[in-house]
């Protein structure tokens, strides 16, 4: 995580230091540590501009009181599934609570680390959690899934609070046993790991969408930005797949800095992996070939082999040239996993 960490009297400031000291150990990236007195830092920042930058952030902690974070983030606070985890951790030490984004964010897992780097006790009340039940959303981040339908996944965690059953179905590998309350039979509620939305086992279907798609391209020399995003969303319509499941773009290192590719990337916070004609050339595989594309870029085929080049998957849609830009479409070999690597509860 991206962390920032906000602090009121020299107390705190100690205290912040010395959390964020440990965090950093454990992997967290450190953007920010602010003492900030009587409203404003030494560097005449408010609270509430601290507080706003500090939202771009993964998460923030607060050292001091929860009333002070609570009216800090409560005019920044858009949605569960963007803001970032938010913990407020007493002066002492003695309690670091999960305020905002528990589940989603990682506001209770950072709460949790917080505790421990300083003697604590983390305070988490999202009820999966009290009661040691699976959490889809908190599992569903950890397995790199996209939830298509928000309040079903409300209600999945309500079935389980209830004690009644909810279904599970996967197109894909599933590792490790079903979590307690997860049947692989009939149910009225049920989630689907799947690429295809469309589909509805059950009455009432959680569709999570892992996001393992690579869309290979090529294009023309100057291709406007709205053109090539068309092409691609039209190629994963076609093959009916949402743009939700793209994990990344892949080309020829010929394009790397080409203004459409790069446009689309950024609208969607996408890398971009760009491929030496060598290793695509290098590629095992039947894809289309082109002359005058072997003629400019020294490789055949530049959508496809990249596609599968990075993906280290397979093809699921070829070869489609429109408006002088190319696509192809790739998965990745993936498996569901509820087994310690998963990093479910319940």
């Amino acid at each position: 995580m991206r962390l920032s960490v906000a602090a009121f009297t020299a107390a705190g400031s100690d205290l912040a230091v010395r959390a964020a000291r440990a965090l950093e150990k454990n992997g967290h990236t450190l953007l920010d540590i602010r003492v900030i007195k009587s409203g404003v830092s030494k560097e005449r920042c408010s609270l509430s501009e601290w507080t706003r930058t500090a939202f771009d952030s993964d998460g923030i902690i607060f050292v001091g009181a929860c009333g002070i974070a609570v009216r800090a983030i409560a005019p920044y606070i858009r949605d569960k599934m963007t803001d970032p985890a938010v913990v407020s951790i007493d002066e002492r030490g003695r309690f670091a609570v999960a305020l905002l984004s528990g589940h989603v964010g990682g506001a209770n897992e950072l709460a949790s680390q917080v505790a421990a780097a300083v003697g604590g006790t983390p305070v988490i009340s999202t009820a999966t959690d009290l009661s040691g039940l699976f959490a889809v959303d908190v599992w569903a981040v950890k397995q790199n899934l996209y939830i298509c339908e928000r309040t079903l996944a409300k209600s999945v965690s309500a079935a389980l609070l209830d004690r009644k059953l909810v279904g599970f179905r996967s197109d894909f590998p599933v590792a490790g046993p079903l979590p307690a309350g997860l049947i692989k039979g009939s149910a009225p509620l049920g989630v689907y790991v799947t690429l295809d939305r469309h589909q509805n086992p059950f009455e009432q279907t959680l569709h999570l969408e892992p996001r393992i798609v690579t869309v290979g391209v090529g294009c023309r020399r100057g291709v406007k930005p709205d053109v090539f995003e068309r092409v691609v969303l039209n190629a994963l319509s076609r093959a009916g797949i949402s743009e939700d499941a793209v994990c990344r773009l892949a080309t020829i290192d010929l394009k790397q800095d080409e203004a459409c590719i790069q446009a689309f990337c950024a609208s969607r916070s996408l890398p971009l992996e760009c491929v030496p004609a060598s290793d695509l050339a290098a590629v095992e595989g039947h894809f289309t070939p082109s002359s005058f594309v072997k003629d400019v870029t020294g490789v055949d085929n530049v959508c496809e082999r990249a596609a599968v080049y990075a993906s280290h998957g397979r093809l699921i849609a070829g070869k489609w040239a429109e408006d002088g830009v190319t696509t192809a479409i790739a998965v990745s070999d993936w498996t569901v996993r509820f087994d310690e690597a998963g990093g479910c509860n319940g």
